[in-house]
């Protein structure tokens, strides 16, 4: 299976953009048939194939178990180890679990300690919380 296929939405703008090209040289194809024409570009022989097999294709997640990765967690510069990962609704957001090497002092009080060892953040594609803190901060962004 080809992993270097489009989304549905860039395969249909690309059927957009190759009606509006071949309208420029005279030529008038309907969207259907400009979606066919696209499936066949990426080695499909119909649109529904290539539609079929783009559902049917997981987005590889940022991390994986086992990996070590490294970042910041309420502004704290972290190494860890990932314990687990799982695909949230279209696999644009990763629920990743990591175990930090070193406890981070989450606190922003010095005269107070609070450690984390292992916690859990909702990352989008490019290892950043949508979660902030006051300051605008992410709560946690990896270093990829």
């Amino acid at each position: 299976m080809n992993n270097n296929l489009p989304t549905i939405e860039t395969a249909k703008a690309q059927a957009k953009r190759l009606r509006v090209s071949l309208a420029g040289s005279g030529m008038t194809i309907g969207h259907g048939k400009a979606l066919e024409m696209v499936a066949g570009q990426h080695g499909f022989r119909d649109w529904n194939t290539l539609h079929a097999a783009i559902g049917n294709t997981r987005p590889r997640p940022l991390v994986q178990v086992g990996e070590q990765v490294s970042g910041l967690y309420l502004g704290h510069a972290f190494t860890a180890e990932v314990l687990g990962v799982r695909s949230m609704a279209d696999g644009s957001i990763h629920r990743v679990t990591v175990r930090f090497d070193e406890p981070v002092n989450v606190s922003k009080f010095a005269s107070m300690d609070v450690l984390r060892r292992q916690v859990s953040a909702n990352l989008n594609r490019d290892g950043v919380t949508a979660e902030k803190t006051s300051d605008g901060t992410p709560h946690m962004a990896l270093s990829l």
